[in-house]
């Protein structure tokens, strides 16, 4: 019986593990993926880290609605911009940019799950699913 409740036990261990990495590495838990919002602005901070880099930008959405806000776009991990040549100093506070992702399943929240970004001087990322 013992070896039985062992057994159970581990399994249920690794079963939780793998929904938590799941749900972890599962951006559509927190972002709307069949939507896109478009957002134009200065950048206001690069946070260049793991598990997920960040941009923030001060801008307006494209619909022009609204005044201007600070928008948080969360990226992919340090190795994936570095394999792409993208460093801690390629984006900078006050670099003009144009943005686009999809919008947090929170309406309140002014974050989105970065798609593509294109600075002012021509620069730009696409991710995969975006690239043209």
């Amino acid at each position: 019986m013992s070896k039985r409740l062992l057994t159970i036990g581990v399994v249920s261990a690794l079963l939780g593990a793998a929904v938590q990495l799941r749900a972890h590495h599962s951006f559509g838990a927190a972002y709307l993926e069949n939507d896109m919002i478009e957002v134009s602005g200065s950048i206001v901070e690069f946070q260049d880290r793991n598990p997920h880099s960040w941009v923030f930008v001060q801008g307006r959405e494209r619909s022009g609605l609204g005044g201007a806000r600070i928008y948080a776009a969360e990226w992919v991990s340090t190795s994936q911009l570095e394999r792409e040549g993208i460093e801690k100093n390629t984006l900078r506070a006050g670099d003009d940019v144009r943005i686009w992702g999809s919008p947090s399943r929170n309406p309140s929240e002014t974050k989105l799950h970065l798609k593509g970004i294109e600075r002012k001087d021509g620069w730009s990322w696409r991710g995969r699913a975006q690239a043209r």
